[in-house]
């Protein structure tokens, strides 16, 4: 099993990209499980840490099977394969303003006490724990891309090859520690993956 926990694969992370030390990114964590990620990253990084608020569009009949992806802004993706899942265009824009009454709750929750920090001009990185279909991470690069950073980075443990390749062209730099054929989940991939609360988020922001 290639990871431990989520902070090895962080640390793991970390050296992956020391190429950014020193430079000041912005480190975008996916809530949840990235998140405390996220801290250990940027910290190693000597960068910043805020949320990045995407939420994937769950299939009809397998909500942990992404159709696609909603971000912060409203942008929306939506896989080529959402229709051979069983999900109709209104089904797809419901599941979409369901998705967005989350994403405004948690930043609120998130960061009561300041907006979501300017990218612009900035190195980003984005951290999540594993891409599956990468859905999400589509929607996260797409949507910062809008913002113009100076450098647009995906950072993950582990995806799928044909996932990598799909996300590869929306950032300038990928970094993925491990390109197993025989994926099935994030999980999988881990010896321990608890679920990270949102207690435990707002206490990782915090500090």
């Amino acid at each position: 099993m290639p990871f431990t926990d989520r902070d090895q694969a962080a640390y793991q992370l970390a050296a992956a990209l020391s190429a950014y030390q020193g430079k000041h990114p912005l480190v975008l964590a996916i809530p949840r499980g990235a998140v405390p990620m996220g801290r250990i990253i940027a910290d190693a990084l000597g960068g910043e840490l805020d949320v990045l608020l995407v939420r994937k569009l769950p299939a009809p009949f397998n909500p942990e099977y992404a159709i696609g992806s909603v971000d912060e802004s409203g942008w929306t993706y939506v896989s080529d394969l959402a229709a051979a899942a069983g999900a109709t265009p209104e089904y797809a824009e419901q599941e979409k303003q369901r998705q967005l009454v989350t994403i405004r709750r948690r930043r609120a929750e998130y960061t009561p006490l300041h907006p979501p920090i300017d990218p612009s001009g900035r190195i980003v990185i984005v951290v999540d724990d594993g891409l599956a279909t990468g859905a999400t991470m589509i929607s996260a690069l797409h949507g910062l891309r809008e913002r113009k950073p100076a450098k647009l980075v995906c950072a993950v443990p582990v995806a799928p090859p044909d996932t990598l390749e799909r996300v590869r062209q929306y950032a300038d730099d990928v970094v993925c520690l491990e390109t197993p054929y025989n994926f099935q989940a994030v999980g999988q991939f881990y010896h321990d993956f608890p679920q990270v609360e949102d207690e435990a988020v707002v206490e990782v922001l915090r500090r």
